[in-house]
């Protein structure tokens, strides 16, 4: 399990890096030609890799139903969104803001697909964690006032 965990903790660190990477590259150009090179280039190694190591085309796609391709739009939405908030709302409040959506449709999709597992505690879970990202990220009053004093 600790091989899984590790692997997802790394995995949510190239996505930040990812993020960080293309938003710079949207300031050179735009989030839609942003996008556009991710995919582009994502599409040239993932094939290279593939075709070095085999299974590029090892399964049945004909097999699949229609919605499985909707992976792909989304993503491209996803990189897009991601490039085009990154210099206008920052890396971090971006990053807390999308992985959000994330705990939510995963809360949403455990709890419509019948995972093991309470889902008042999962709802609750991730309101808690929203909560505290919440309260992290919002401004804190200015306790020190600035006094002017005239001598008249």
């Amino acid at each position: 399990m600790i091989v899984y965990a590790a692997l997802a903790v790394i995995a949510g660190l190239l996505v930040g890096l990812s993020r960080q990477i293309n938003g710079r590259l949207a300031l050179s150009t735009s989030a839609m030609e942003s996008s556009f090179w991710n995919h582009f280039v994502g599409f040239v190694f993932i094939t290279c890799v593939a075709l070095i190591i085999g299974g590029l085309f090892a399964g049945e796609p004909q097999e699949s139903p229609w919605w499985a391709y909707l992976g792909g739009p989304i993503g491209v939405i996803f990189i897009a969104a991601g490039s085009w908030l990154i210099p206008r709302i920052g890396a971090a409040q971006t990053a807390m803001l999308i992985i959000a959506g994330q705990m939510i449709s995963g809360v949403v999709l455990d709890i419509v697909m019948g995972a093991a597992g309470s889902p008042w505690a999962r709802t609750l879970g991730v309101a808690l964690i929203l909560l505290g990202m919440w309260t992290s990220r919002s401004k804190r009053p200015n306790t020190i006032t600035k006094h002017t004093h005239s001598d008249n």
